[in-house]
Formats: structure tokens, C-alpha cells, sequence
């Protein structure tokens, strides 16, 4: 399903947790608004019992829940029972569709109406009302927008908008979320501001009541952002890029075949009229020769520029050239600089076989990725929840993404910020332009230019050495790390050195020099090229020392998972017994199981969660054409249940056992009989997820065997061991991206602690923060000494104690449809542009 689908199911599956109740009634003959309306049925008190009050703790409302749930007071459980008490929410694609766009609503449950549709989507839905139902149960694999998505101007217009009032109006709806782009979402504020005005002018003329007017006295309104191109400002990423650049990736991954068996040079032009985010990510994420975004125009003399750059990379040994252009790329004068424009001038002035192809809207359509679902149902629950908590002096926010953190941005200082951003390239002020598109656009296209456009120093200006290895077990994206790495020491005029078989092959010598070429074509190649081994280095202490003296390394940038970060704990031991092992470190986190500590993202886990959900769609496919079947997939991980949880998320699990949260037998229990329930629905289906190690007795055969036995003349049971196809396939764009740039930061990183540890003729470093991890953390990537995560790691499981994942587990629990309540302590509070912009990003 399109992003836009996913994102609206789950939208509706917390609107349904926090109880929303149904509005007044219509009266025979009156228009329905057209936009998705959620309506729920009043609570009786009695329903407002907390989970320990209830009879059988097993069962809730004849819907089986899982236990397993933080346990609420009689006063928190009221609260968060009552918070969308008397509320109503109405929610609208508009303008571009966008995969993802519906991961919010889903339906689910009696008295539970979705009304949406009449002939056209979007705001035009809103203004031209109908009686159009369509229920909330929608597929999780086909992309656009169910409800339907238009650009109407008759909501431009006054009385377009009084039209859409009236129809909120006699549906009692004053909680507006509106999925789009800053059109769409500027047309809502202003439709915010004439609120009043609007039903001043509906009693005047008597189409409403002064009771009416009086119950919808102020309308609360709150933004997510669809759109592929990335464009708004404010967010990291908007709903649909990440599936946009998936899109582009397989084209860009499959053209590389064909272009170097014929050494032939392609153009390929990607959407973006306004904004290069998708040009630029694809050029980090294939490694292209050049790319052409409207931010940041070349210089007067970029045809020669291009066009040695191209001869300069077929010199080195390369049998291709990747061109990227964004569609609106133009000039400094601002003429544009067409596809064709290109393949000309390399054609005349270089003589290579050129191609150009234009990828058109093959880039809006097919599945969401994984990350796509899950940030719409994480932009889902914000949403909700600021509409929920709004007041009438509660301006218009956005739901926003910084790093890994959801935040709540004024919708018109997002607004206002974009729209300036399109005023400076106008004025041609291109310096202010890229500014303004935030931190996180200026790192990618720093890393860019570096990676592109600066040649690495024909002789060495530093004697400083590097090495670079991988350790544990492989993950895609690791050859991008590396990759990146070495390209950014070489520019940095350092001699840079790659180790073979992690620590294993240090202490071996198998040790050799790097040039720009030895990495070539690496970015987008799975698996690891340097070889990687789980092998700890304390056992060979004296043979690595030696090593570092016969090699001269003076750093090591540590490319791998929960090996990588415990073989830097037993260096920074080491050192009290052997100086040589004073070095500066980095460990970069690189593994599927995302269990490093010090990071909310490992290089990998992107990958292995799309590989995952791949499976699980197609795996409900078959169960869709089998009916009542269910499968109990297993998943990778270790002890870590991230994989588990996350794909259980995307990919619409009814159930995913993971070790952080432990489960008895009657929670296995409960999970049968609700499979029972749902396969008196129409949905006929399920899907169960098992961390490998969540329960050493409630193994993947026990788990099958007790669904078999309990399913017997209800469903069939099916089990699915994915192994180490989790672990193999090309890394994801955002697993590319992301490695090239943590590569780049750790290489910045070790030349600044290299020269601060320059110590009477050597390199002495001995300081707690010259052994660090390079993580995510929250909004920013930072380096943390290894000693201080030691206390903020479980050994024996290797996993961190705290891991933030672990707060979206209700999410998928509500989506799977189980009674439970949503924790609320932690949500954002509204932010201003200007000071997130201020802050240190990303990725």
C-alpha cells in the first residue's frame, strides 16, 4: 500500500484508543463531509475501568489484550480514557499523492463509521460534502490514497470554504488533519483564521443554529506532511521521500548494470521542481559524478568542470558515469539545465555513449518502505494527539520529524520558511536558499561536494594513518561506510589503510593501503567487502600492538555491531598495558540487530527491516488468497527485539514476542483467541512475529505448534524462518545515505583527535573521549566515549538497557486492534522553526 493509506489506518486506530465519540446526528437529506470522519460511540462509566479492575485481565470488551502493559492508576487510566471524549476528527489527502499518506486510519469495531470519497478527494471531498461511505479497513500494500487525493479550487475560494464549514459544521467536527504538501497546509490556516467569520455568516443566512455555531466555536488544526520531493521546511523528511528514493535506487542499481558492460555515461532526471533532496540523496546514495539541484546551480564553468570530472573518473579504471538532475535544476541566470541539455555536451565534448532517462511518476507510485510506514504511524500518533490536546488558542502546528524525534512545529513559520526558500532562488540569492532548507540538507550536500567535487592531493600533506576494518556479523551498508571513510582521509591527505577480518585479520597483518579507486562502485554493494569476523581483540593484544608499530596507524575508525563496540571497550583496557593501543577509535555502528548502545540506528537495520516487511506482504498476499491461515514468522535480532517490533509495525502484525517484553502462556493464549475473533471479520488473515531469542522455552516450533493445535477448524498455521536473508541484499537509501555520512563524520572526527593527541613526536591518546561510538541520538549525531556507555548496557544480552523503541510497541498493539491505553506522558510540545533549525542534525 501507498504511504498515504498506511498512515491514515493508523491515524484512525488512535483516534479509536482515545476514545472519540460519535457527533450529532444528520438529519435526513444533510451532506456529509467527503474527507475521512472517525465517529466512536459515548463511553459509559463503566467502561472507564482501569486494567487491574477488570473481571478477567485477559479480556477486554469480548477483544482479548495482552497483559503486558504498564499498569495505571484509577486517575491516569480516567484521563487517558476520556482525553477525545465528545471530540470528532476529520482527516484530508490533498494535492500530490504520496506513498504513505494512509498509514494513520484504519477502522475497526462497531459504531466505528469512516466516511469518505464523493466524487473527488481532498479538500474538494470537504466542499462538496456527500453521503459516499467507505469503511476503514484498508490494504497495507498498494500505495496512494483510498480516500482520494485533488488540488480543488473551489476551496480557494470564500464561499468554497463556507460550503466545507457547513459540512463540518452539521457533522460536528472541529478537529481538521489535513496530509500535504505547503499548499494544502496553508489553505488550512487560512481556513483556521476565517473560522468564525465562516459561521457568523452560516447563521446569518440560517443554514445553522446558534447552538450549533456555539458547539463548533473554533476549529483545531494540525499538519502532516506528504509529499515526495522533501520541500517543506521544518521536517527532516517528509512522507514519501524515503519510498521516492527506493523507487529511484532500483532504477539507478539496475542502469549501473547495463552502463558498465557498454562504458556508457547516464543522465537520469528525478522529480524535484523546486527542491534537490531527492537528487542529492540519490548522488550520495550511487556515488554519482555529478548532480544538478535547483538549491545550488554550478558554477559559470561547470561544462568543463563536468566534463573533466567525467574523464578524470573514466582514467581511474571506471567503465560508467552517473549524471543525477532534479527537474527544476537551472543556471546561475536561471536558465534551466535540461537532461538533454547534458547528454549533449558530454556527447560533443567527450565523444562517451550517453543515455538519458527520465523517471517520470514511477517515483509517486508502488509500496511504502519500511521507514515510510513507521514514520507515518509515529506523525499519526503526534497528530492526534495535539489535535486532542488543542484549545481555541492553539495555533496551527505541524507534525514534524528532527532526527529521531517527532516535533511540533507553527504550521505558518513552516510555511512562511519554504515559501522564502523559493523567494531566494528567484532573487537568486542560492547561499540563502540552502540555508534555509536546513541543517540537514547543508550535511548532505557538504559531504557531497567532498565526495564529488574536491580531488584528493596528488601528493600526501599528512603523515597520518588510518585504518579501517569491519567486525561482527555482516550488514549492508558497512562497503559505504568504508567507502566514505577512505575517500574523506585521502581528500584529507591522509594515508588511509583497510584491515581484512576485523580484528582478527589486525592482528594477522592483513593490512593494505587504500587509493581512490580500491573502493569504487562500493556504495551500493551489500555485505562486507573487507571481510568482517566476530573475533575480540583482548586475545591478541601483542600481535595487534606490533602491528600498529609495523603500520604506523595512528587511528581506527571500527565499522560494525555489538562486537565492534565491545572490542573498543577491551582496547581502552588494553591500553594500560600496551601504549601502542593509545590510539584515537570510532566505532560506527553497523549491524541488523540494532543493539549497539550509544545509538538509536545502526548501518543495516534499515535493509534487514525492508527485506522483512517484502516478506511479510507477500506472505499475506498468499494468506489472502488462502484464507483463515496464519503465519508466525521469525525474525533476527539476538536478544534485541527492534526487527520484531518494527516490522510487526509496518507490516500489520498481530503479534510480535520479543525478550525486552517478556509473555506467559495465557499471553499466548489471549493472542489465539483474538486470531479467533479476527477471523470472523473479513479479514481472514494473521501475522505473528518471533524475536529468535525472545523466550528460550517458547520457541518458533512451540509457538506453531500451540496456534496449530488451538486453531484447529478455524485457521491453519504456517511458520517462516527468515534468516540470514536479513542480513545480505543491497543496503537501502537510507542505510547508503546514512553510512556515507557517519563514515565522513568519524574520518572528520579522527584527523581533529589525531593532531589534538600529537604528543613529543607521537600519538598518545589516553583520554576516555578518544575511544568513542558515533551514534544517533534523538536529533544528532554524537560521539560518546565507550566507557561511559558501559553502564547503559545488559552484557549477557547484549542489548542496551534503554531502548527508545520500545514506546511504540501500543502503536502496533492499537493497529492489531487490541483494547489498550496509549502512554502520553512524553509528547511534544510546540517548537519555533527558527530555534530547531539552530540545532545540531541528523541525517
Amino acid at each position: 500500500m501507498r504511504k498515504e493509506e498506511f498512515h491514515l489506518k493508523f491515524f484512525m486506530c488512535v483516534i479509536q484508543s482515545r476514545g472519540l465519540v460519535r457527533p450529532p446526528q444528520r438529519t435526513a437529506g444533510e451532506a456529509s463531509t467527503s474527507s475521512m470522519l472517525i465517529q466512536k460511540p459515548p463511553l459509559e462509566t463503566d467502561d472507564l475501568k482501569p486494567l487491574h479492575a477488570m473481571d478477567d485481565p485477559g479480556t477486554m470488551e469480548g477483544i482479548p489484550i495482552l497483559k503486558n502493559e504498564w499498569i495505571m492508576t484509577h486517575e491516569e487510566h480516567h484521563a487517558a480514557k476520556t482525553l477525545g471524549i465528545g471530540k470528532a476528527i476529520a482527516v484530508l489527502t490533498s494535492g500530490g499523492d504520496a506513498q504513505g499518506k494512509e498509514k494513520a486510519l484504519r477502522g475497526r469495531g462497531g459504531g466505528t463509521k469512516i466516511m469518505a470519497g464523493g466524487r473527488s478527494g481532498g479538500y474538494q471531498g470537504l466542499v462538496d460534502g456527500g453521503d459516499h461511505h467507505q469503511g476503514g479497513t484498508f490494504l497495507r500494500t498498494p500505495g496512494g490514497t483510498v480516500i482520494g487525493s485533488a488540488r480543488c479550487k473551489d476551496f480557494r475560494d470564500r464561499e468554497g470554504r463556507l460550503r466545507a464549514a457547513h459540512n463540518l459544521v452539521k457533522r460536528g467536527i472541529t478537529n481538521l488533519c489535513v496530509i500535504g504538501g505547503d499548499g494544502s497546509l496553508t489553505g488550512a490556516d487560512t481556513f483556521r483564521s476565517e473560522w468564525s467569520d465562516l459561521l457568523s455568516d452560516l447563521q446569518k443566512a440560517g443554514k445553522i443554529t446558534e447552538e450549533e455555531a456555539t458547539k463548533s466555536s473554533y476549529l483545531n488544526i494540525v499538519g502532516l506532511v506528504g509529499s515526495i520531493d522533501n520541500d517543506f521546511c521544518g521536517t527532516d523528511m517528509t512522507i514519501g521521500t524515503d519510498s521516492a528514493l527506493h523507487r529511484i535506487i532500483e532504477i539507478v542499481d539496475a542502469i549501473t548494470t547495463t552502463a558498465q558492460s557498454h562504458q556508457r555515461t547516464f543522465v537520469l532526471e528525478v522529480m524535484g521542481r523546486h527542491c534537490g533532496y531527492l537528487a542529492l540523496v540519490t548522488s550520495l546514495s550511487c556515488g554519482a559524478d555529478w548532480v544538478f539541484i535547483p538549491e545550488c546551480p554550478p558554477d559559470d564553468d561547470w561544462e568543463e568542470h563536468l566534463c573533466r570530472r567525467l574523464s578524470e573518473t573514466r582514467t581511474r579504471g571506471s567503465r560508467l558515469n552517473i549524471i543525477i538532475v532534479a527537474e527544476g535544476a537551472i543556471d546561475k541566470n536561471g536558465k534551466p539545465i535540461t537532461s538533454e541539455d547534458i547528454k549533449n555536451l558530454v556527447v560533443k565534448r567527450l565523444g562517451y555513449d550517453t543515455r538519458v532517462t527520465v523517471l517520470g511518476h514511477v517515483q509517486r507510485g508502488g509500496t511504502p518502505s519500511a521507514f515510510d510506514r513507521i514514520l507515518g504511524s509515529r506523525m499519526g500518533v503526534e497528530a492526534v494527539m495535539a489535535l486532542l490536546e488543542g484549545t481555541p488558542d492553539t495555533p496551527a502546528c505541524v507534525v514534524s520529524l528532527s532526527g529521531n524525534q517527532a516535533v511540533r512545529l507553527p504550521l505558518m513559520e513552516c510555511v512562511q520558511v519554504t515559501k522564502d526558500v523559493t523567494k531566494a532562488m528567484n532573487d537568486r540569492r542560492f547561499d540563502e536558499a540552502m540555508k534555509l532548507r536546513g541543517r540537514s540538507f547543508m550535511n548532505n550536500w557538504e559531504v557531497y561536494k567532498l565526495l564529488a567535487h574536491v580531488r584528493p592531493p596528488v601528493t600526501k600533506g599528512s603523515t597520518h594513518t588510518v585504518a579501517v576494518m569491519n567486525v561482527g556479523a555482516p550488514a549492508a551498508g558497512m562497503n559505504a561506510a568504508v567507502r566514505s571513510t577512505v575517500r574523506i582521509g585521502l581528500i584529507q591527505g591522509n594515508r588511509v589503510l583497510v584491515v581484512h577480518d576485523g580484528f582478527e585479520g589486525l592482528a594477522k597483518g592483513q593490512i593494505e593501503e587504500a587509493g581512490w579507486s580500491y573502493v569504487g562502485g562500493w556504495t551500493g554493494q551489500g555485505g562486507s567487502k573487507l571481510g568482517t569476523k566476530r573475533t575480540l581483540p583482548k586475545k591478541s593484544f601483542e600481535q595487534i600492538s606490533a602491528n600498529i608499530t609495523k603500520f604506523n596507524i595512528q587511528g581506527l575508525v571500527i565499522i560494525g555491531g555489538f562486537e565492534a563496540y565491545t572490542g573498543g571497550l577491551e582496547l581502552m583496557e588494553g591500553r594500560k598495558l600496551f601504549d601502542e593501543l593509545c590510539i584515537p577509535f570510532v566505532v560506527i555502528p553497523a549491524t541488523v540487530s540494532n543493539n549497539v548502545p550509544g545509538s538509536d540506528f545502526s548501518v543495516g537495520a534499515d535493509t534487514a527491516l525492508n527485506t522483512i516487511c517484502t516478506t511479510c506482504d507477500r506472505i499475506k498476499q498468499s494468506a489472502a488468497g488462502t484464507k483463515r491461515r496464519v503465519f508466525i514468522i521469525e525474525t533476527m535480532g539476538g536478544y534485541c527485539g527492534y526487527l520484531a517490533t518494527m516490522a510487526g509495525l509496518a507490516a500489520g502484525a498481530d503479534a510480535a514476542y520479543i525478550f525486552e517484553e517478556p509473555f506467559t502462556i495465557r499471553d499466548l493464549q489471549a493472542n489465539v483467541e483474538h486470531l479467533v475473533q479476527k477471523m470472523r471479520t473479513t479479514v481472514k488473515r494473521g501475522l505473528v512475529l518471533r524475536n529468535e531469542k525472545c523466550n528460550e522455552n517458547y520457541t518458533t516450533d512451540f509457538i506453531f505448534n500451540l496456534y496449530s493445535e488451538e486453531g484447529k477448524g478455524i485457521f491453519d498455521s504456517r511458520k517462516n524462518v527468515l534468516g540470514h536473508m536479513q542480513q545480505g541484499g543491497s543496503p537501502t537509501p537510507f542505510d547508503r545515505n546514512f553510512a556515507t555520512k557517519m563514515g565522513a563524520k568519524a574520518m572528520n572526527w579522527m584527523s581533529g583527535k589525531i593532531k589534538e593527541s600529537y604528543r613529543n613526536g607521537r600519538i598518545f591518546a589516553n583520554t576516555p573521549d578518544s575511544g568513542c561510538v558515533l551514534g544517533m541520538r534523538k536529533r544528532a549525531l554524537v560521539f560518546q566515549p565507550v566507557t561511559e556507555l558501559k553502564d547503559q548496557t545488559d552484557f549477557e544480552h547484549r542489548i542496551p538497557k534503554e531502548q527508545w523503541w520500545l514506546k511504540l510497541r501500543p502503536i502496533l498493539k492499537i493497529l492489531a486492534k487490541y483494547e489498550i491505553d496509549l502512554d502520553t506522558s512524553e509528547h511534544a510540545h510546540l517548537e519555533h522553526i527558527s530555534r530547531k533549525r539552530s540545532g545540531e542534525t541528523s541525517i
